[in-house]
């Protein structure tokens, strides 16, 4: 998976490509984990996302959880039709701000 960053005053916008699985959300989590200390507004563009796992739906939540946390925002935009399945199916649809 191939993670791409953007940031700019307070706002980051991450853009993801291949699979947000078990052996690739680590990846993810560690930009969540380390570089979200200044941001209020976190965008994921997950228009180029195959698949997502439980691994990476667990990362999407904890994000969000961050960002709420600190009265931020997180916003998940061009989902895929497979992945938003995968959104709907497990109530993520309702979790996560979707565009």
């Amino acid at each position: 998976m191939e993670i791409m960053k953007e940031i700019g005053q307070g706002a980051m916008t991450i853009r993801l490509k291949g699979r947000l699985e078990t052996v690739t959300a680590p990846k993810l989590e560690e930009v969540v984990a380390n570089e979200l200390e200044d941001i209020t507004a976190l965008t994921v563009v997950m228009e180029e996302v195959e698949y997502v796992s439980s691994a990476g739906l667990r990362v999407l939540l904890g994000a969000e959880k961050k960002m709420k946390a600190k009265g931020g925002e997180l916003t998940v935009e061009q989902v895929p039709p497979a992945v938003m399945d995968v959104f709907k199916i497990t109530g993520f649809d309702k979790i996560l701000t979707l565009r």
